[in-house]
């Protein structure tokens, strides 16, 4: 069981100005924040992160929206962090989702749910590697 987990605030999120309230929600929650920045992604970096989805029929939409704004990529650690950080966040539908989640909190919609979170440990390790270099993470 890794320690590790990435999160990343989307777009519709960093377009609510809501970065503060979600970080504080995961740092309440017992998360270390190793890494934060703010970036835009490319189509081309999208295309890359979400290659897992590329024959789905929601990848063109996922770029699309995933490339629309700015995003918050956290490399965070805790014990059991992926299952804890799934768990905070909630259900990708965000009425589906628990109450006080961070979906149910400040998602709008299946696609703009405010977060993504890793949902294996071997994903962490590659989605933290594909935002931070080793280097870059206290």
């Amino acid at each position: 069981m890794s320690n590790k987990t990435l999160a990343i605030i989307k777009p519709d999120a960093v377009g609510k100005n809501v970065i503060g309230e979600i970080v504080a929600k995961i740092t309440s929650a017992g998360f270390k924040v190793n890494g934060l920045r703010l970036i835009k992604l490319s189509a081309e970096q999208a295309g890359m992160f979400y290659e897992i989805h590329k024959d789905r029929p929601f990848y063109g939409e996922l770029i699309e929206y995933m490339t629309s704004g700015p995003v918050v990529p956290l490399a965070l650690t805790k014990e059991n962090a992926v299952a804890d950080f799934r768990a905070l966040i909630g259900a990708t539908n965000p009425e589906e989702a628990e109450a006080g989640t961070i979906r149910k909190l400040y998602g709008d919609s299946i696609a703009a749910n405010a977060i993504h979170g890793s949902d294996s440990d071997e994903n962490a390790a590659n989605e933290i590697s594909f935002f931070f270099r080793s280097n870059e993470l206290v």
